[in-house]
């Protein structure tokens, strides 16, 4: 899929990526008993900042969004969902991949939570991140910056 793009989200993107969000994360949810179709999405609403967040487009079509959200010592990669239709297809790695060299130029460590048992983590471990801490629930992986 290399009809891919990203721009800047804006407060009105909010509902289509709470409802994305729920689509993505209710398998790993239900798998680990905490699946609630409302606080998925308000979790998001709660937590969502478009000042830093892309919404990712497939053909000039919704297909997804990314956060990187600032903090003291490192960038947190938050909010990172794609369309079913679309993972498996490249997209989420030249997301990453992009993001990734933007914090490599800046040197910045890239920090970031998936859920426990997500096939998410495969994709961040190929991109050099490694597991800090884990709990029932979420396991928290660093990337320091690449030279």
């Amino acid at each position: 899929m290399g009809d891919w793009g990203m721009r800047p989200a804006s407060p009105a993107d909010v509902e289509a990526v709470a409802g994305l969000r729920a689509v993505v994360l209710r398998e790993d949810l239900e798998r680990l008993g905490r699946y609630d179709p409302w606080r998925v999405r308000q979790r998001l609403r709660d937590g969502f900042d478009a000042a830093h967040t892309w919404v990712i487009e497939v053909g000039g079509v919704f297909a997804g969004c990314v956060a990187l959200r600032p903090a003291a010592d490192a960038h947190w990669l938050e909010h990172f969902y794609l369309a079913p239709g679309v993972q498996g297809g490249g997209v989420g790695s030249g997301v990453l991949r992009a993001l990734l060299e933007r914090c490599d130029r800046d040197g910045v460590r890239v920090r970031l939570n998936v859920l426990r048992g997500s096939a998410a983590r495969r994709l961040y471990e190929r991109h050099g991140f490694t597991v800090e801490s884990e709990d029932a629930v979420d396991v928290f992986m660093v990337r320091p910056p690449s030279s």
